[in-house]
């Protein structure tokens, strides 16, 4: 089985609403037929002793009310799609699928359904088992408390701030991931100049969402070779598309092996590309600057945590292209990556032309943009005084009133209300 395939395998469990419950169901057939040898070995005392009936009344009670509590998690999780796409973006969804706890609850629910119904079809007249009514009863309970847990969690953790700060540390992760993974990745000379020894295209469409560096690495040093791949994570690639170039001068690997290293999907995913979790993360703060829904302020507490994943991404050594060496230190893979400039323009670009008539995120631009400047690497701070640039342009063809235009030139980390920073003078 090719890594590219085990990693689709492992992003469809990931964001899957069905196993995790249908393994529930398993386990709960499975501690019913446990139950049957438990009985005749474990005495109650007299008042955990059911009869016949009554063991069928509440086994027939717990099976309903499983039932109707999965179609009533099943209705929220229809709700909060709806209310996500619409409020949020459609992007975090693919987050909300991997949340462990809808996953619990529902595996729970599905767990105490089966239970109950393996026992209800057990019992009989002379015998019945009081240990397993018992035991649903307070599987049933339990149920119903994860069910609560199930709505606060969901109930706080859609709010956009709870959304945006979730995003940032999926990217703050991943971008510390990917300047620690493997040593000796700093740019240099192109050692993949002349015709490639080998071209592998791309069998079918799809998104690359992640590559198998480790793996690429020692094959190009077993084949004493150079692979370059021809477009970054994230990217998509049409059927036929050339994704890996070989170069060297002896025999190159096979294609099958080298596709077999590149994943690709449907859509983004944050596991490799920082850059979904910033798209994410401008996507809600510009939802919010449009005129349907006019919320400049949620646009600024989202860009509180656009300005963690900048940091993060100001801070680390991810040079574009990425050069990947082996222990000799030898160039061995090649990888297509975004520049620091990329990923400010992504940040900074649609936020300040979408929120350009709005004095509290043009404030928090500039106090984002002025943070940054003085955090991020000297050779990254031409792009940020750019960015600066572009915003006085758009203040100043904003804001026709004097006064107005100097109050949003200024910098302040919450928009308006915080403490004004010193900054750049406005335009004249």
């Amino acid at each position: 089985m090719s890594w590219a395939l085990i990693f689709r395998i492992r992003q469809y469990l990931k964001g899957s609403l069905w196993v995790l419950p249908a393994l529930g169901g398993v386990a709960g057939v499975v501690l019913a037929g446990l139950d049957e040898r438990l009985e005749h070995g474990i005495h109650l005392p007299e008042a955990w002793q059911y009869s016949a009936d009554t063991a069928s009344s509440v086994l027939t009670s717990i099976v309903a009310a499983a039932i109707g509590l999965l179609g009533f998690v099943v209705t929220i999780s229809v709700l909060v799609v709806q209310m996500a796409t619409g409020t949020l973006s459609p992007r975090f969804m693919r987050l909300w699928y991997r949340d462990r706890m809808q996953k619990i609850v529902l595996a729970a629910l599905t767990a105490t359904f089966a239970f109950a119904f393996g026992l209800l079809r057990r019992i009989q007249q002379d015998s019945v088992p009081s240990l397993g009514v018992t035991v649903a009863g307070v599987a049933v309970g339990g149920s119903v408390l994860l069910l609560l847990v199930y709505l606060e969690h969901f109930a706080h953790g859609l709010r956009p701030v709870a959304v945006a700060a979730k995003v940032a540390a999926a990217g703050r992760a991943v971008v510390l991931a990917i300047a620690e993974e493997l040593p000796g990745t700093a740019a240099g000379p192109s050692p993949t100049t002349g015709k490639p020894l080998l071209t592998v295209r791309s069998r079918r469409s799809g998104v690359i969402q992640a590559v198998h560096h480790r793996e690429l690495v020692r094959t190009a040093v077993r084949h004493d070779c150079v692979l370059a791949l021809t477009h970054a994570v994230g990217d998509f690639v049409p059927p036929g598309a050339t994704v890996v170039e070989v170069y060297g001068p002896r025999r190159a690997p096979g294609r099958r092996r080298l596709a077999a290293m590149v994943a690709l999907g449907q859509e983004r995913t944050i596991d490799q590309d920082p850059a979904f979790a910033l798209r994410i993360l401008v996507d809600i703060a510009i939802r919010g600057l449009s005129p349907a829904v006019n919320d400049p302020t949620t646009a600024t507490q989202v860009l509180d945590y656009v300005e963690d994943l900048m940091q993060a991404l100001g801070q680390a050594d991810i040079p574009s292209p990425r050069q990947i060496r082996d222990r000799d230190g030898r160039v061995r893979v090649v990888l297509p990556s975004p520049a620091w400039e990329d990923y400010l323009s992504l940040a900074v670009t649609e936020t300040r032309q979408y929120g350009a008539t709005s004095p509290q995120v043009c404030r928090r631009l500039r106090a984002m943009l002025a943070e940054l400047h003085d955090i991020v690497r000297p050779d990254r701070q031409s792009a940020v005084t750019a960015e600066l640039t572009a915003l006085d342009a758009i203040v100043q063809r904003s804001f026709t009133d004097a006064a107005e235009r100097a109050f949003a030139a200024g910098a302040d980390r919450q928009g308006i209300g915080g403490s004004t920073l010193p900054g750049p003078a406005p335009p004249a």
